[in-house]
């Protein structure tokens, strides 16, 4: 059965300075890949101390080896070329920037696991059960396709995505044969599906984005179907931008809300809901019985803690969707989705973190 974790994390935290240092040097070749390793070791046992002393009960590490949440995927699998697609951020010096994802421009060839170099040294120093995160096929035909490029190779958006499924879902089956407890599948691209400029933007491509994102979710349900997991909760995450305390899209769930909560097979719905850019709590009527709503309120992109009395009635105006036992609490997304992190310091991650545990505990007493 899976768990209902009520005060729960989307996952990335903020790198310390010497840990960004380290990589910078990795990078550049001014060191070697096992002097990195460590430094990201010594890092990991940092975001561990922090999980536990605020009360968090479940461990990630802080996706401490990844230049950002999705960088994993083309670091394992040849055929990605260094070429961008761009978006148009807004918020602390907003504009358009190339994603961190890189584009397809080879036919893919796997040439490792995603993330079996995390995973080991977190199962082994983590006091609790681990959740992994792992970015959904859905996102790559947004932030990977470039007409012009991978069209190439690959003629449509749906080829691409049914490649990179086999990818992720062999990625999935082996976090589950390795014990892990919780799987959450990142999906803040499905963002473009909700923000009417994104959506016109895809028009203007020839693409249909109602057509595009049934295909998303079918891919990204692929990743998961059939799948023993009788003792691991499944999660997606959807939100609207997360770098350096910026954001690109903005829109409520309602354009996807029917099909996305009524056909992905997961535990867990992690959603963004720290601002009027995600709407109102009216699409959550969708969440079908037994299902549980991850309710992201409180902000990793600006320190100002939130009203203890406003999250609880924004929980209490939730529940009048989705029954108060199927609901929970966390940040709105990571800390650090990219690595050079969001405008906070790291006292005042602590307090966010501290904050959901604290609510938590109040509200489900």
């Amino acid at each position: 059965m899976a768990m209902c974790y009520r005060a729960d994390h989307v996952g990335s935290l903020l790198r310390p300075a010497a840990l960004l240092e380290t990589r910078a040097a990795y990078a550049e070749g001014r060191l070697e890949l096992d002097a990195l390793r460590q430094a990201e070791d010594r890092a990991v046992l940092e975001a561990i101390q922090l999980q536990r002393d605020v009360g968090l009960g479940i461990f990630t590490d802080g996706e401490y080896r990844r230049g950002s949440w999705l960088t994993d995927l083309a670091d394992a699998v040849e055929g990605f070329v260094p070429d961008h697609v761009f978006l148009e951020w807004h918020g602390p010096g907003g504009g358009p920037e190339a994603s961190t994802a890189r584009v397809v421009g080879a036919r893919l060839r796997q040439t490792r696991r995603l993330t079996a170099h995390e995973i080991a040294f977190l199962k082994a120093h983590a006091p609790g059960p681990i959740k992994m995160t792992v970015p959904c096929p859905s996102n790559y035909v947004i932030a990977s396709y470039k007409p012009g490029v991978t069209e190439r190779v690959y003629p449509t958006r749906e080829a691409l995505l049914h490649e990179i499924t086999g990818i992720i879902r062999r990625e999935i089956e082996a976090l589950l044969a390795e014990g892990v407890a919780y799987v959450q599948l990142d999906a803040p691209f499905y963002a473009h599906y909700l923000d009417s400029s994104a959506r016109e933007q895809l028009r203007a491509s020839g693409v249909d984005p109602d057509q595009l994102c049934a295909q998303s979710i079918a891919a990204d349900n692929a990743c998961i179907a059939g799948l023993a997991r009788a003792d691991v909760t499944l999660g997606l995450h959807i939100c609207r931008g997360n770098s350096r305390s910026r954001w690109y899209a903005q829109g409520g769930y309602e354009p996807i809300a029917e099909r996305l909560f009524a056909e992905m097979a997961v535990d867990t719905f992690l959603l963004e809901y720290d601002t009027d850019r995600a709407g109102g709590f009216e699409p959550l009527r969708f969440v079908p019985p037994g299902k549980t709503v991850v309710l992201g309120l409180v902000t990793t992109k600006e320190p100002k803690l939130e009203s203890p009395d406003a999250l609880r009635r924004r929980v209490d105006e939730a529940s009048r969707y989705v029954p108060l036992e199927y609901l929970a609490l966390s940040p709105q997304c990571g800390f650090a989705s990219v690595a050079a992190g969001n405008l906070l310091s790291w006292d005042e991650q602590r307090r966010k973190l501290e904050l959901v545990v604290d609510m938590a505990r109040q509200l489900w007493a």
